[in-house]
């Protein structure tokens, strides 16, 4: 199991991916073959069953594209089997004290340094790869918390500070919302947290990421200069619903055009 995507965590280097939702296997394909170095299968805020999670790991593992998933919970039993499914490794919401960080780490490592349960599945090679994965998994497997709550800001330093944290990202909606401004991203409290995230993970040394949800490149940049390397960007259903909106808008300028309409 080698995880390229660790190694970048590791030295900070940008790297970009994007969410997957929508759980059919041709839009993950074209997404995986669109330039994404990892995709992250969300099993938080969508429909997908672990059935079509694993189909869709197949799918981007196919590609060449490291696959990941963001779990429901911070739940070992649900970890567990989405490691067996083949995920390179998880993001694990509300993550907000140290104690939660270290349950994470346990859940997707194998004893004697994790808890995890050993058995034999896709991951393993259906048994045919089990001593591989057995010498690997603990070192190569990804685990970022997902900083979503004030509490986590708070204490950032004591999760960022457990071995086997690979790097964090934000989740801006839940982040605004713990502290009263739900989707309000400007509000003085938000940067204001925000900017110790990023003050902390400079500090510290890991890997800061972050969720651009709108699909505009414009977007990037700025994440970049403010110190952050681990960015997703965008989701499946906002790049198929905006590309559809922004066409048929202009195909119905143009009618308006052709027919001398100016309403």
């Amino acid at each position: 199991m080698a995880n390229i995507l660790k190694k970048k965590l590791r030295k900070q280097e940008i790297t970009i991916g994007s969410w997957i939702t929508l759980g059919h296997t041709s839009i993950t394909e074209i997404m995986a073959k669109a330039g994404f170095e990892w995709l992250v299968v969300d099993m938080e805020h969508s429909v997908i069953t672990l059935d079509t999670a694993q189909q869709l790991i197949q799918v981007i593992e196919g590609c060449g594209v490291i696959p990941l998933v963001r779990v429901g919970e911070n739940n070992p039993y649900i970890i567990k089997r989405v490691m067996d499914a083949g995920a390179y490794g998880v993001i694990v919401p509300m993550v907000n004290t140290r104690k939660q960080a270290e349950a994470a780490v346990s859940a997707v490592r194998y004893p004697p340094s994790g808890t995890r349960g050993v058995g034999l599945a896709r991951a393993q090679g259906y048994g045919d790869k089990f001593d591989e994965y057995v010498a690997t998994v603990n070192e190569e497997s990804i685990v970022i918390a997902q900083i979503e709550h004030i509490d986590a800001v708070d204490n950032l330093e004591s999760i960022l500070s457990v071995e086997g944290i690979d790097g964090c990202i934000i989740g801006p909606y839940d982040l605004s919302g713990s502290l009263g401004v739900p989707g309000n991203f400007e509000h003085p409290n938000m940067l204001a947290a925000l900017k110790k995230v990023e003050q902390t993970c400079r500090e510290k040394g890991v890997a800061l990421g972050f969720h651009i949800i709108q699909p505009d490149y414009r977007l990037v940049p700025e994440r970049i200069s403010k110190g952050y390397t681990f960015l997703a960007f965008s989701v499946d259903m906002l790049f198929l619903g905006n590309s559809c909106r922004e066409q048929l808008r202009a195909v119905y300028e143009g009618i308006k055009k052709l027919r001398g309409d100016s309403q």
